[in-house]
């Protein structure tokens, strides 16, 4: 498997993972555990295991595969390479309705967004396929999509799925302790809330994806395929911004952001009245400020 390739480098991570878990002088199972271990096959592992001996974290005579270091933060590939080609043109594809402000009716060319995006024509063709199961946008003829709207009705139905998978998500950080990776997952993002409130007159503009992030972190959590692929278009929708009415973006990402902040700092403090009562306040919140902020009918 080569190293340019996001699955190997999402591959070696894990090993570097596993030989800081084993600790330094321990010695590493056979390829075919190996194998075994990290669903792969004993080709890559082979790949994995001399990249590690190239960067003198293991030696590797014969059967022998002795930790010789832990691995430090610099061995490690960035996120970003870990992720594959499909995952990057999702996040190019939101950058680009965003960024480009498009209102309905806007055409959609799979020909500009293989050159915007550096993609196959396969793999964006295959993305917006899936994408168009929401509805948003729609196939035409000639390999162009048009990216429609969507009515209020619509816009209470999705919420009111929303706040059943987030009653869910809610229920399932209430049932973990103070230890759970759930936790310190959440824990992990108050200084990002923290700079984002602290700074808000230049960092407003960055809080949707914050938001994103912050709602992922919990529903995940659920292990859920139904609800992963359902809160791909509630984020779609939230982060809409050609549709938002932008005269009070920055107190409406203020006043979210301190929300955020509140439940993180009542899962910290292990509050779970605390936890429940600011997590409900602000999908309560969140449902009136969809429904106010969405410039219907293309009204600003």
């Amino acid at each position: 498997m080569s190293r340019d390739n996001s699955m190997y480098k999402e591959i070696f991570n894990l090993g570097l993972d596993y030989v800081k878990s084993l600790g330094i002088d321990s010695l590493l199972p056979s390829e075919v555990e190996l194998s075994k271990k990290w669903k792969i096959s004993r080709t890559t592992v082979r790949a994995v295991l001399t990249h590690l001996v190239e960067n003198d974290i293991i030696s590797w005579q014969g059967r022998k595969k002795n930790i010789l270091r832990l691995p430090k933060k610099t061995d490690y590939f960035a996120h970003a390479e870990t992720i594959s080609k499909s995952e990057t043109v999702e996040t190019q594809f939101m950058e680009y309705i965003l960024g480009g402000d498009l209102k309905p009716g806007a055409i959609i060319r799979e020909s500009e967004l293989v050159r915007e995006f550096g993609a196959s024509t396969s793999v964006v063709r295959e993305f917006l396929n899936l994408f168009s199961r929401f509805g948003l946008i729609e196939k035409k003829p000639n390999r162009h999509w048009v990216l429609r709207g969507f009515t209020r009705e619509f816009a209470v139905e999705l919420f009111d799925m929303r706040e059943m998978f987030e009653d869910r998500a809610l229920k399932n950080l209430l049932s973990q302790d103070s230890t759970s990776k759930l936790h310190q997952n959440l824990l992990d993002l108050e200084k990002d809330h923290l700079k984002i409130i602290d700074d808000i007159e230049t960092e407003y503009l960055n809080f949707p994806r914050l938001d994103e992030r912050f709602h992922r972190v919990i529903v995940s959590d659920l292990k859920n395929r139904f609800i992963d692929d359902f809160f791909e278009l509630v984020s779609v929708i939230f982060h809409y911004h050609y549709r938002w009415n932008k005269r009070d973006e920055k107190e409406r990402n203020f006043n979210a952001a301190h929300q955020h902040l509140a439940i993180i700092q009542a899962v910290k403090a292990d509050d779970h009245e605390k936890i429940i009562s600011t997590f409900e306040h602000h999908i309560a919140d969140a449902r009136l400020t969809l429904l106010n902020s969405i410039a219907w009918d293309n009204k600003e």
